[in-house]
């Protein structure tokens, strides 16, 4: 398995500088049928999913239409299920080291799903969970020679085909508030009121606005959601229940103008996009 997350440290047209510990540096779709995903996420979202996986491990770079990459499709197999896994969306935090974060992180209540390893080339990774049991990866990434201050440019909060929003529902919203603070120094200072549903904290990195928190819905496990940007909402929601997809909320308007919808993908994976109307 080599070079298959080498678009993190390579794919930059932000300032020129390395993403800073706490940041979004990944994205990642675990999926049974990687074949079917790609069939999906292309007409949905307008990527271009690599046809043929890299590596050992089935691995698909998910190519944008700049010519960058939005993140990587890796397959879930029996073995990956046996133990638990499920079709999902995950993200890959930055740390300046996994091992210290790991111990830091279930120091503070969170577990480890995979041990931390090193993939040449590329970097040393590890899958946990936050205190109220939401995975992410932790990586210290390897920048190919020369490129070492390119940053990471997977998540933006207005291009299209990439993260622009990171949203985590937690059962615990001020435990998971003094977990993620403190492991990675992310602001929790602004919020919006929801009445009853509590609020709406959001999440800034390094001065930018990447996200934010709230309770989780009912029925649902705490979890990660992240929204990829496309140009309309409506036209996504068509395509989306055209190829196999359920919408189970939304379009619904949100308070920048923006529209969203969340829904689960024909394999089982949740999956949210945001864009206009």
């Amino acid at each position: 398995m080599t070079d298959v997350r080498e678009a993190e440290t390579t794919t930059s047209t932000n300032d020129n500088a390395p993403n800073p510990p706490g940041a979004f540096i990944w994205y990642e779709l675990i999926t049974p049928d990687p074949v079917g995903a790609k069939d999906f996420y292309d007409a949905v979202v307008g990527w271009s999913i690599e046809p043929q996986p890299t590596g050992e491990m089935e691995y698909r770079m998910i190519g944008r239409t700049d010519g960058g990459f939005a993140g990587g499709v890796m397959r879930l197999t029996d073995e990956m299920a046996a133990h638990g896994a499920r079709p999902l969306w995950l993200g890959y935090i930055n740390v300046d080291d996994v091992d210290a974060r790991i111990a830091a992180i279930e120091g503070a209540g969170g577990k480890t799903l995979l041990p931390a390893f090193d993939i040449p080339n590329v970097g040393r990774i590890a899958m946990v969970t936050d205190p109220q049991g939401a995975p992410f990866y932790v990586m210290k990434p390897i920048p190919p020679a020369g490129q070492e201050k390119q940053a990471s440019d997977v998540f933006s909060p207005s291009a299209e085909q990439r993260v622009g929003w990171n949203e985590l529902s937690t059962s615990d919203p001020a435990g998971a508030r003094k977990f993620y603070t403190g492991q990675f120094a992310w602001d929790d200072a602004e919020f919006m009121d929801m009445g009853e549903l509590g609020e709406y904290r959001f999440l800034a990195q390094d001065g930018t606005r990447i996200g934010a928190l709230c309770g989780v819905m009912p029925g649902q496990q705490p979890k990660w959601r992240y929204y990829f940007r496309v140009p309309s909402i409506a036209k996504a929601k068509e395509t989306a229940e055209a190829k196999g997809g359920s919408i189970h909320m939304g379009p619904h308007q949100v308070p920048t103008g923006d529209y969203i919808i969340i829904g689960n993908d024909p394999q089982g994976a949740e999956f949210a996009l945001v864009g206009g109307q």
